[in-house]
């Protein structure tokens, strides 16, 4: 039978006032700027629209919507149907540092009234951007104060519960990758079945956690955690190796001289006393982070178990095309089904410590 990929395409809009940061932060995590780099970046002129291929079958249409005065009301009145139709996630983005706070949130509620006119089962996420520039102790009580005041808007235009999410952020820590992770889980389409799966591997792997990573963009898919790592008091772990992962492709990329968004790497460990960790490549679109307990043959057979489970995790993004029968092979081919081909380890014989996978 014929195959393809399926491909699914979400909308996206990336709103807020002029200079909240929205084209930054959509730059570090889409483009591999850093931080200090961002600063040559100009202001965005009406809508600059981007097609982002993520995790092979998700087509993100993200609209990077310029802030001005002029364009959002452009956006509200003449493109209104044009912009707020068929949305799948609005982004909106909160200068906290701006002195004119009813002005930001008179735009806001104009823009999540037209929003619910449109696309009334979107999602919302409210990012509370620049929180660096306010002092550690007030962090808390003012992303509190804004998150009361942004939520009784959206309650009042019609959203409620769970429509709405609330996301502190600023580009100099790990808050930013965790933010657009939590977007990103949402518009993954098929999350569940490959939770579903990482659980299977990580029983046969006997491993504490195991982290799935975008590979383009280093943002956090999923993860599965297991037995006492719960209590790991780390709570943005998963956002710190992001952000570590990033600066690692930027320091390839200086010593290779290629381009960042085009470094890859086929592994990476680390043996510590207390746990083992590596990460790899799972399939062409993700590298899979595996945290094992400190057992140099447990450690081995996880990694060619790794290798072997990859065309498993392989089939996510196809789908039959023809025939009555036609489904993806989520269901018929998730359950890691062939443990035959697993290496054991109960005697303590794993595999060799040879590098497995390839970029």
């Amino acid at each position: 039978m014929e195959r393809v990929k399926r491909q699914k395409q979400r909308k996206v809009l990336l709103m807020g006032r002029s200079g909240a940061g929205k084209s930054s932060m959509r730059s570090i995590i889409f483009s591999n700027y850093v931080a200090k780099d961002v600063r040559r970046l100009g202001a965005t002129v009406d809508v600059e629209h981007s097609n982002i291929k993520f995790m092979g079958n998700l087509m993100l249409n993200l609209w990077d919507c310029g802030g001005q005065d002029s364009f959002v009301e452009s956006y509200l009145t003449n493109q209104r149907s044009h912009v707020f139709t068929s949305v799948a996630v609005l982004i909106f983005v909160f200068d906290i540092s701006s002195k004119d706070g009813g002005s930001d949130m008179v735009s806001f509620a104009s823009t999540i009234r037209a929003l619910h006119e449109f696309s009334p089962q979107s999602k919302i996420f409210v990012l509370v951007h620049k929180m660096d520039l306010l002092p550690v102790d007030q962090k808390a009580r003012i992303f509190q104060q804004r998150a009361i005041h942004v939520r009784a808007t959206c309650e009042d235009e019609g959203f409620l519960g769970q429509q709405v999410d609330f996301w502190a952020t600023s580009i100099w820590d790990q808050s930013l990758y965790r933010a657009w992770t939590q977007v990103i889980y949402f518009l993954v389409p098929n999350a569940s079945a490959i939770e579903s799966m990482l659980r299977k591997l990580a029983e046969l792997l006997d491993a504490r956690e195991l982290i799935l990573y975008e590979r383009a963009t280093c943002l956090v898919v999923t993860h599965i955690t297991r037995g006492g790592e719960g209590q790991n008091p780390y709570t943005d772990r998963f956002e710190r190796i992001s952000s570590i992962l990033k600066t690692h492709k930027h320091s390839m990329a200086r010593h290779s001289g290629v381009m960042a968004a085009e470094v890859t790497f086929a592994e990476m460990q680390i043996k510590m006393g207390a746990f083992m960790f590596f990460i790899t490549r799972l399939t062409e679109n993700t590298n899979l982070a595996v945290v094992m307990p400190s057992d140099e043959s447990s450690f081995n057979a996880a990694r060619v178990n790794v290798q072997l489970a990859r065309r498993e995790f392989a089939q996510l993004d196809i789908v039959e095309k023809k025939g009555k029968d036609s489904q993806t092979t989520t269901g018929a081919r998730s359950g890691l089904s062939g443990t035959d081909d697993m290496v054991g380890n109960e005697d303590g014989e794993g595999s060799t410590s040879s590098r497995v996978g390839e970029p």
